[in-house]
């Protein structure tokens, strides 16, 4: 099995002559786990796509080291851009700027606009730093996990979904858990394209103006489809008050075989169904959510009840990946 210790130079090493080689490498980072490929070969970024049955006309985020490391992939970088990335660089914020010409088309999705971040965690760090040595400007690296399903946030993930022939660095748990927020830098008013753990507040706060909204000519993102991060189990995603009222319904006699409940409420004392209580705190809850999805898939829930987030800005990115998962199963 190619499950190596992030903490090794020697494997931190080989995962950048493995990428620098033109192969995958399964890559911790503070959000979720990546499928990296170097991002300056179209057919590496191709494995990428191949392996996770993504279109490839769905854009990827390519990943640096620093700011430095984002000028060979893009055009020019908007003063919006360079706002956000002095202030969330390295972090969970990802910018949309102009893309360079004839660089990275495929991980563009053969947009004019790309995708770039520059992440937090030591491991992705130290590869990436490795492998520029090695004369690779970035990675591009979604989700380590099939098309659609949910994010990995430990080694072990990737390697249910990949299997052992992938080689994967192991830096434990992520601390955020859920994936970047994303800022369409590359018109003249940017926009949340999609939420993450860094509120609205704070990025608007970095930006000195507001955030507008995605219109219809907004470049294409990852992780913006209406259906995504999905269990195989069925998500029903449920007000507190409809929640309550199911489980106080199924209390009073209907049988709940097969269903997993996640929820702040704890449910009646004595139902018969698997209960993971959900945290109070929206960064706690980020951390574990798709932990805790693909747990109550592996316990064999058939459909997972979970309780709304709070109306609190602080949970947009979490509400964001929830709707996504029930969006996936339709009536």
């Amino acid at each position: 099995m190619l499950l190596l210790p992030g903490n090794d130079p020697a494997a931190v090493q080989a995962a950048a002559q493995r990428l620098a080689e033109g192969g995958l490498l399964g890559l911790p980072t503070e959000t979720v786990y990546g499928l990296a490929a170097r991002a300056d070969q179209d057919a590496a970024v191709a494995a990428i796509f191949a392996a996770k049955g993504r279109p490839s006309d769905h854009p990827l985020i390519v990943h640096v080291l620093d700011a430095a490391g984002a000028e060979p992939f893009a055009d020019h970088l908007p003063e919006t851009a360079r706002r956000l990335m002095a202030a969330f660089w390295p972090g969970p914020l990802t910018v949309i700027v102009p893309r360079r010409a004839g660089v990275a088309e495929a991980a563009a999705g053969g947009q004019a606009t790309i995708a770039l971040r520059s992440p937090a965690h030591p491991v992705a760090r130290a590869v990436l730093a490795a492998a520029r040595e090695l004369g690779v400007q970035g990675l591009a690296a979604p989700s380590a996990n099939r098309f659609g399903r949910v994010s990995p946030t430990l080694a072990r993930h990737v390697v249910e979904e990949f299997g052992p022939e992938l080689m994967v660095l192991d830096g434990g748990a992520c601390e955020v858990g859920i994936e970047s927020s994303i800022v369409d830098c590359s018109r003249e008013f940017p926009a949340l394209l999609r939420p993450g753990l860094l509120s609205r507040a704070r990025i608007e706060a970095a930006l000195g103006q507001a955030l507008a909204e995605p219109d219809a000519a907004a470049p294409k993102a990852s992780g913006t489809l209406a259906a995504h991060y999905a269990p195989a189990a069925r998500v029903r995603l449920l007000a507190a008050d409809a929640l309550a009222l199911r489980l106080a319904t199924a209390a009073a006699g209907e049988a709940l075989e097969g269903v997993a409940v996640y929820s702040r409420a704890q449910p009646p004392a004595g139902l018969a169904c698997q209960w993971q209580p959900q945290p109070a705190d929206a960064a706690a809850a980020a951390h574990e959510l798709f932990a805790v999805l693909r747990a109550l898939d592996a316990a064999g829930a058939r459909e997972i009840w979970v309780e709304a987030p709070p109306r609190d800005p602080a949970w947009d990115g979490v509400r964001d990946r929830l709707s996504r998962a029930a969006a996936a199963f339709t009536d």
